[in-house]
C-alpha cells in the first residue's frame, strides 16, 4: 500500500497515482495532516481482523512484533495509514523502492479493508503478492483504490515492495 495517502477520490476501482503503501511517495508538504482518527488498543482493528488493535495490527506498530506472513503485513500498514504511524510505513518499505518520507492527505478517511488474493507470503517464502480493495472517503465523498502489492522476506522480516493498481 504505498499509494494510499494522497490519492484523488474517484467512485472507480483504479484510482491515479497517489502516495500510498508504493514507491512514490509525494514530497511531504509543509502543512501538517490533520489528527488521525481515533483507534484504541481495546477498540476494533481498523484492519478487520476480529481482534482489538492493540493484539492486532498494534503490537506490530509498537515494535512488540513482527509481522509473520505478508497479508498480516499488508493488514498492518493499512492499519498504520489509518492512524497514519509514518515511521511505521518507512520502516516495512524495502529499502530500494522506499520514499524519503509519507505525505498523509488530511482529507482523506480510511473506512475499510478487504483481501482479495493472497499468493505465497507465509514463513516458509521469501516473496509473497496481496491482493486487496481499501475503501476511504475524501472530503466526503467514497472511493476505493485496488491494489496488488509484492512483498519479499529479508532478514526475518516481511517488507512492502510495490504495487500494481487496477
Amino acid at each position: 500500500m504505498a499509494g494510499m495517502s494522497r490519492r484523488t477520490p474517484r467512485r472507480t476501482s483504479r484510482p491515479e497515482a497517489a502516495a500510498a503503501p508504493g514507491p512514490k511517495a509525494r514530497p511531504r508538504s509543509a502543512a501538517a495532516p490533520g489528527p488521525a482518527p481515533a483507534v484504541r488498543p481495546d477498540g476494533p482493528c481498523p484492519c478487520g481482523l476480529p481482534a482489538a488493535y492493540g493484539e492486532c495490527c498494534g503490537r506490530f506498530h509498537t515494535g512488540a512484533a513482527t509481522a509473520p506472513t505478508a497479508e498480516r503485513l499488508m493488514r498492518s500498514r493499512y492499519s498504520a495509514f489509518v492512524v497514519r504511524d509514518a515511521a511505521y510505513l518507512l520502516a516495512t518499505w524495502a529499502p530500494a523502492t522506499r520514499p524519503r518520507d509519507v505525505d498523509f492527505d488530511p482529507d482523506m478517511r480510511w473506512t475499510g479493508l478487504e483481501i482479495l488474493d493472497t499468493r505465497d507470503g507465509t514463513p516458509f517464502h521469501t516473496t509473497g503478492t496481496v491482493a486487496f480493495t481499501a475503501r476511504y472517503t475524501h472530503r466526503g465523498e467514497p472511493g476505493e483504490l485496488r491494489e496488488r502489492s509484492r512483498f519479499e522476506q529479508a532478514g526475518g522480516r516481511w517488507l512492502y515492495v510495490d504495487g500494481t493498481f487496477g
